[in-house]
């Protein structure tokens, strides 16, 4: 227990100095394996390399440089003005055009800040050109973007994946359904605020960021876009290809969509997506790597069977057991990335959560759910952070506007931990379809 006690001290003391967080999790594990255990440190760097040659996780910066593609190839462009043709005319229809190409984006990125970035670039100069507030516009749209890794595919199902050894194309197919009821959710909590504050939709075609033209004209155009997500996933379902190699596939095809059809990938946006996705891959591996061997030397110390025998022990009733997974979730969320805290808390928690009845696959779609509300909270929140480069607004006016949004997610969290269905209707339906 005293190496445990030095780990964590020395984890938290790192990230409340701002140390990254796969600096902190590898210092903490090193020392606390050099002062308490005859464990030698190279252990850690082994199991952070070892960890790291996964052919599953081979998915992770595909889909990475797949959606920094679609952003600078036209692809995301063309997903907001459909999203707009169809919702743009309601009231506060162009903020709920933003939830609903967050979703669809979502489909093809599997990325929250991905789909933040898109998405702001995009719609909130947008918005605030036709009467919205700025900070409720950036809010929606840090929020929507954690659709981003619930609609598959998705980066932290992938995590999961090989954290638990649950199957990934069945987190693909659970995640469906609650990234649609979350999706609906923040729509009708759009729609309420702009009913109250005058929010109107428009009259005219849609045409974000561009001249105005005619519906078929602007589904014709969008055709190669809308048919990303049933290459991706229909390949996946279909059987034709892994999630690792659909990411590549998503990858090409987006190259090819942006370079030959809509011809606005040159070489310096290619360029630009290269850069962005190693950026953002660099910090993910770091953390990944050292998030493998802090969760390995817990599984060394056996905290995962102690932390599951006290918490059974202690709430008896399943019900109670979940509200305490969830809590956990959410405070870890507010501190550590998603992707981080899955590999960290997934050999803790999934006992307990069997124990209570869920499945590993529904546990997967509870936890990321759980985990992407630590997107738009701080101080974490990196798709606050996003939207605030993007805006130029202050994080703390963000996670006020944010807030109505929040709430919607975590009662659709609430509903999708304790109905499985919810996620495991379409996994149930399709298994036995197959047989």
């Amino acid at each position: 227990m005293e190496c445990i006690v030095i780990c964590l001290v020395i984890l938290f003391a790192c990230l409340m100095l701002s140390v990254p967080i796969g600096v902190s999790l590898g210092l903490s594990t090193a020392v606390a394996m050099a002062a308490a255990t005859s464990t030698p440190t190279i252990l850690v760097a082994q199991k952070a390399f070892s960890g790291l040659d996964s052919f599953p996780l081979m998915a992770v910066p595909f889909f990475m440089l797949a959606g920094s593609l679609m952003t600078n190839g036209g692809i995301a462009r063309r997903i907001v003005e459909v999203a707009d043709l169809l919702v743009g005319k309601i009231t506060g229809g162009l903020g709920m055009a933003t939830v609903a190409a967050s979703m669809f984006f979502a489909a093809i990125s599997g990325s929250a800040q991905a789909t933040v970035s898109a998405m702001g670039t995009m719609m909130l100069p947008e918005m605030e050109k036709r009467g919205y507030d700025k900070d409720f516009a950036t809010g929606l749209t840090a929020t929507a973007g954690t659709i981003g890794v619930i609609i598959p595919p998705s980066i932290p199902f992938v995590i999961y994946g090989v954290a638990s050894g649950a199957s990934i194309s069945d987190l693909f197919i659970a995640g469906f359904m609650p990234g649609i009821l979350i999706g609906v959710a923040l729509m009708a909590v759009c729609y309420i605020i702009s009913k109250k504050r005058g929010y109107r939709g428009h009259t005219d075609s849609a045409a974000v960021g561009g001249e105005k033209r005619s519906a078929g004209k602007i589904i014709f155009s969008a055709i190669p876009a809308l048919l990303s997500p049933v290459i991706i996933l229909g390949g996946i379902y279909g059987g034709i290809f892994t999630p690792t190699e659909a990411a590549v596939v998503a990858t090409v095809y987006s190259l090819f969509v942006g370079v030959f059809i809509y011809r606005e990938l040159d070489w310096n946006s290619w360029m630009a997506s290269l850069r962005a996705t190693a950026d953002m891959c660099g910090l993910t591996a770091l953390a990944l790597g050292f998030s493998m061997s802090f969760a390995n030397f817990l599984t060394m110390q056996q905290i995962p069977q102690k932390v599951a025998a006290w918490m059974t022990a202690t709430f008896t009733q399943p019900w109670v057991l979940r509200i305490v997974i969830l809590l956990i979730l959410l405070f870890v969320g507010l501190f550590v990335d998603n992707i981080s805290s899955c590999l960290i808390l997934t050999p803790v928690l999934l006992p307990i959560a069997t124990a209570t009845g869920m499945s590993d696959v529904q546990f997967g779609i509870v936890m990321t759910c759980a985990l992407a509300i630590g997107f738009v909270t701080p101080p974490y929140g990196c798709n606050l952070f996003t939207a605030s480069a993007i805006s130029q607004l202050s994080i703390e006016k963000i996670s006020k506007a944010a807030i109505p949004f929040i709430i919607a997610m975590f009662v659709c969290l609430l509903l999708i931990t304790f109905i499985p269905g919810i996620s495991m209707g379409l996994v149930t339906l399709l298994a036995q379809f197959a047989h």
